[in-house]
């Protein structure tokens, strides 16, 4: 892989390497214009349960950079932390989601979405929330391809992901933080670890940088040759920059999120089939 498009040996490099300016302009130079945060609550239509996400977002210049949080945790100072800060500074903050959404805003600024950097845009048609996720979980799941796993470990469930995985006929585990079950009434485990080794390929939210449970992740695909997809609202310009370290392919979102406009829309893949 190319380090001209800010490839890194792990989540830990990737910090190093933009602190150090070897990514883009120098971090200590670069403000945060505005900070917001958006609140969505939402059940589609014939599903019979419904969920809420909470994300913190950042912009730079042209760039929004996003981590979500746990509905209901967002301290409403952070966004006061973030107005006017240098991105130096908030990679530095007590919160990890200022930091994901502060490095997330610096990448996307200093290496957009683009062609250049490995991205193959994907257009999400204009419908209802759930026509858009059903659309988004084909692009994501098409990923997983040409591995084929028979066994999936799915973090942060989201049943469209999961309803893509059986229409391919590729078992799943799901798993997330809020536990539960999905909408066939399967259990949901609240420990990732303890599934690992059962699982031969990994689909997993961009959460896992805000919650910390990233880089096991990364490392157990790593070490273990198995296929790691990532889908990503949070830290979209993140992780395009791990594949090979772990990451095998990025289904990309960037601000403003399908959930958001039932309008045409485009997300960005990278690593997988093409």
């Amino acid at each position: 892989m190319s380090t001209a498009l800010g490839t890194a040996t792990g989540y830990a490099d990737l910090l190093r390497r933009v602190r150090a300016g070897e990514l883009g302009p120098d971090p200590a130079g670069q403000r945060v214009s505005v900070a917001f945060s958006t609140s969505q609550a939402v059940r589609h239509e014939g599903r019979g349960g419904g969920y809420r996400n909470e994300v913190l977002s950042l912009r730079l210049a042209e760039a929004v950079g996003s981590c979500a949080v746990e509905p209901g945790t967002l301290p409403a100072a952070a966004l006061d932390d973030c107005i006017g800060a240098d991105v130096a500074t908030l990679l530095t903050h007590p919160l990890p989601a200022v930091r994901v959404a502060a490095l997330d805003a610096y990448l996307l600024h200093a290496l957009p979405h683009h062609t250049a950097s490995g991205a193959r845009p994907y257009p999400l048609p204009a419908g209802s929330s759930l026509h858009k996720s059903r659309a988004r979980a084909r692009a994501v799941t098409a990923l997983l391809e040409p591995a084929r796993p028979r066994r999936v470990l799915v973090i942060g469930v989201v049943n469209s992901l999961l309803e893509a995985l059986r229409e391919r006929g590729i078992g799943y585990l799901p798993c997330d933080l809020k536990g539960g079950s999905t909408e066939w009434g399967e259990p949901v485990s609240t420990d990732a670890t303890a599934e690992l080794e059962r699982c031969d390929a990994i689909l997993a939210s961009g959460m896992t940088l805000g919650n910390g449970t990233f880089e096991e992740l990364r490392a157990h695909a790593a070490r273990h040759g198995k296929p790691l997809v990532m889908f990503a609202q949070t830290g979209s310009a993140i992780l395009p920059r791990l594949i090979g370290a772990g990451v095998s392919a990025v289904c990309a979102e960037p601000y403003p999120f399908f959930w958001l406009d039932g309008g045409p829309g485009v997300i960005y893949r990278y690593g997988g089939p093409r």
